[in-house]
């Protein structure tokens, strides 16, 4: 009988690699009946799984003497799986290879049965050798090579690697609370707690938390939130707050929870027939390098948008009144849709390194940058910027 945690990870790892899944959608429904242990090992083997593809594949193709890209989708997965637990957990060897076999045994691959063991057995013999063998880099650490040379180019070699391997652990829980919970930050309401008590408070890392307040948004102000989804960033703003989400469902959702203070639109923020805001946070979409670590499938699907975000700042600063505030965030580690973008806005830099120095940006510290291997928290860069 297959292990359900193993069974359930299969079946995310299948859908995301197949079905091109979102990984934390596809394991709430995997997971369906399991009781919370093995929901958590699900989790844990479904999202190393995902998150250290790279890794797994080379080590595949090495000792399973064919190629990964010509295998079988089932097999694949299975393959996947297994390897993930054989050198990144301590699962008993036995039972995932065993495992491994059932689960292509039950895809009806009968044929692919005995490739499968016997691949198995020899990642059960070298494979976390060969892992532990491997130069420092974007095979070892599972990454594109577009996101190790970009963090290379911007950051230098040792604290690339050093990103690398902090959002291949897990993050800190971090939440939004109104009281004290668990351990206190240096970001007013920010808190680091072993379990999320929904009703007390918010799950929502430091650093996102640090981009809304770099607003400074007050009572009686007018407040435009350009890409307001999922939330969270809205919740703490002051003032009359309009909530811009171009999709429609995000939209509904962020009605349901909004308080009294915003009003959302679901609109594209290019075409908001509104202005006159006294300030602005442009909370943009990206390619989401400084999330990797929650996110364990985004590094294969990311992307960067510079002239997107471009787009959706300017549209901003022209919706602000002259002599107002906006905030550019975007939760990725990018010179390209970071620094880049707010240089071609063309709009004067209000510095904020002085406010919050801890996170002062390394090589402009006019603007912050949490990064995950120095600070435990999501990867964001903030600009506050005047409006012309």
């Amino acid at each position: 009988m297959i292990a359900p945690a193993r069974r359930a990870a299969y079946e995310v790892v299948r859908r995301v690699f197949e079905e091109d899944a979102f990984a934390d959608r596809a394991l709430g429904s995997a997971v369906e009946g399991l009781d919370q242990r093995d929901r958590a090992l699900a989790q844990r083997l479904a999202y190393g799984t995902v998150q250290r593809a790279r890794t797994l594949d080379f080590g595949i193709d090495q000792l399973g003497k064919r190629p990964v890209r010509k295998l079988d989708g089932p097999v694949r997965a299975a393959l996947r799986l297994g390897a993930y637990q054989l050198a990144f957990t301590d699962q008993a060897e036995h039972a995932v290879v065993d495992d491994s076999v059932e689960l292509v045994r039950a895809a009806r691959l009968e044929r692919a049965v005995p490739f499968t063991n016997a691949v198995m057995r020899r990642l059960a013999q070298g494979l976390r050798g060969l892992v532990a063998s491997l130069p420092e880099g974007p095979v070892k650490q599972s990454y594109p090579d577009w996101i190790a040379e970009t963090w290379v180019r911007d950051f230098g070699p040792e604290t690339a690697l050093e990103l690398m391997r902090a959002q291949n652990e897990p993050p800190a829980l971090e939440v939004r609370s109104s009281e004290p919970v668990g351990e206190a930050t240096d970001i007013p309401g920010a808190y680091v707690v072993d379990t999320v008590d929904i009703s007390r408070m918010r799950p929502m890392s430091r650093a996102s938390q640090l981009a809304a307040l770099a607003v400074g948004s007050q009572p009686g102000e007018r407040i435009l939130d350009s890409c307001a989804a999922p939330g969270g960033k809205t919740s703490m703003l002051h003032g009359e707050v309009t909530a811009v989400e171009v999709h429609p469902g995000r939209a509904q959702a962020l009605a349901r929870e909004a308080g009294p203070n915003v009003r959302v639109v679901n609109v594209d923020a290019r075409e908001l027939d509104e202005s006159g805001f006294d300030r602005a946070i442009v909370d943009a979409p990206c390619s989401g390098l400084g999330v990797l670590a929650r996110r364990p499938d985004l590094r294969w699907r990311a992307r960067p948008l510079p002239e997107l975000q471009l787009e959706l700042l300017r549209a901003a600063a022209e919706r602000t009144k002259p002599g107002g505030t906006i905030v550019y965030a975007v939760c990725t580690l990018n010179a390209d849709e970071n620094e880049a973008v707010v240089d071609a806005a063309g709009l004067e830099v209000l510095p904020l390194g002085e406010e919050w120095p801890q996170y002062a940006h390394p090589a402009r510290p006019e603007f912050l940058l949490t990064l995950p291997s120095r600070d435990r928290t999501s990867g964001f860069f903030i600009a506050r910027l005047r409006a012309a």
